[in-house]
């Protein structure tokens, strides 16, 4: 491709400084239903930008290869020390830079190569870095699948015991991007340790509901390691975590090693300031925001129902966690459905649906919805019931509702579930 020489550098530099500030205009007035998207409290976000955007700091806080780091330990210290008390873990690595990374530090000290491994499909909502293209599949190529129930979102625990006993994988994979409900940890517990299985739970998108003690509780109920997103139902900022039950030191330092030297190098430390806020007002309002979260996903969920679309689950109350599937097939499908959404102001994203063929995937039947930013900004079920209002006058009469979504977003301007600026002294 030819460079346009032409381009003047100022001009670019404009279109920088406009297209962010655009961003940040569009985005305040629109309602973001992103499973994988939060916001930061101001608190979190004024401590991001520091100098520490320059720094390095590889290997750990009293143990570093760069001089330096004085203060960055302090803070790496108390981060980790408030993700061991969030979850409730003996052992947390917070130098992930996400939680795929997460997941490949896990994988590569595990998962011996070709061992044979269980994880979730795409289809039932497996997470690319569980797949044989992403991370887990550098490692393997003998993933198999998950037995499923009927419904395709509910692991069938007996048929998954008897896979256990007999392929004796190296791995299985909990945990998923498209999550409504608990998986089957404690079920499988016992299947695992007796045949060496080591228990993965990628909690994602659901740590900031476990953190809050409203979904479940991976290493309590057996998991070997909890990894996870922090900033989806997380507050932030964008990282990614491992944590385990700290009762066996050697996996630990297995772990430990999967991170640096295994995955990461220095570990972007302008953004782990914002993540120890983040864990602070976890720890702090953890419990009422996942609470919120659930009852505006289901609220939303039935709020579509009611209005004629065909949402998964509804025998179940739609969903557990801040997700909600909805089949649009009817409406054009979920690329079709999506894209109209976000011409009216409203953000998600198309996704297979259980059951669905993966050559699906850039036209799947299906959206996936999230309503825990909304629910950070204190929208709640009746907020929930009017969005699901305007979802269906977009597709069903091509009504414009984006000064309706203004109006909606507009008597919700700020954070809450957080810390202020002042907060921080």
């Amino acid at each position: 491709m030819q460079v346009d020489t032409k381009v003047i550098p100022s001009d670019v530099l404009k279109r920088v400084r406009e297209s962010v500030d655009a961003n940040d205009q569009w985005r305040s007035h629109t309602v973001n239903l992103i499973a994988s998207e939060n916001v930061l409290s101001p608190a979190a976000r004024s401590v991001l930008d520091s100098d520490l955007q320059h720094r390095y700091a590889e290997g750990h806080p009293g143990g570093r290869y760069y001089e330096g780091t004085k203060y960055i330990d302090v803070i790496e210290t108390l981060a980790g020390e408030a993700m061991r008390r969030v979850f409730r873990a003996g052992w947390a690595d917070v130098r992930p830079i996400s939680g795929t990374v997460a997941n490949e530090a896990v994988f590569s000290r595990i998962v011996p190569q070709g061992s044979p491994a269980i994880a979730h499909t795409v289809a039932t909502g497996g997470h690319i870095s569980h797949a044989r293209i992403g991370a887990l599949g550098k490692r393997t190529k003998n993933i198999m699948a998950w037995p499923m129930q009927d419904d395709g979102y509910t692991i069938d625990a007996d048929a998954a015991r008897d896979m256990i006993a007999k392929e004796k994988p190296s791995v299985v994979v909990l945990g998923r991007s498209l999550f409504l409900f608990p998986e089957p940890v404690a079920e499988l517990k016992d299947v695992c340790r007796e045949h060496g299985t080591r228990m993965l739970y990628d909690g994602a998108h659901v740590l900031g509901l476990i953190a809050g003690g409203e979904f479940q509780d991976p290493l309590r109920e057996g998991a070997d390691v909890l990894n996870g997103s922090t900033h989806k139902t997380f507050f932030g900022s964008q990282r990614g975590v491992m944590l385990t039950p700290g009762e066996d030191e050697k996996f630990d330092n297995k772990l430990d090693k999967g991170v640096f030297p295994g995955s990461s190098s220095n570990h972007h430390l302008f953004s782990l300031p914002a993540l120890l806020v983040s864990a602070l007002e976890v720890e702090t309002f953890g419990s009422d925001y996942a609470k919120a979260t659930i009852a505006n996903a289901q609220a939303l969920g039935a709020g579509l129902a009611k209005r004629g679309f065909e949402v998964s689950m509804a025998e179940r109350g739609y969903s557990g966690s801040h997700q909600v599937a909805v089949d649009v097939a009817q409406f054009g499908g979920g690329k079709d459905v999506s894209a109209r959404w976000c011409e009216q102001d409203i953000i998600c994203n198309m996704n297979l649906l259980p059951g669905e063929p993966g050559k699906n995937a850039f036209n799947p039947r299906g959206v996936r919805l999230g309503v825990q930013e909304m629910t950070r900004f204190g929208m709640g079920p009746d907020e929930m019931d009017v969005i699901a209002d305007l979802m269906h006058a977009s597709v069903t009469a091509a009504r414009d509702v984006r000064p309706e979504v203004k109006a909606l977003r507009e008597r919700f301007p700020e954070v809450q579930y957080g810390f202020s600026v002042a907060d921080l002294g």
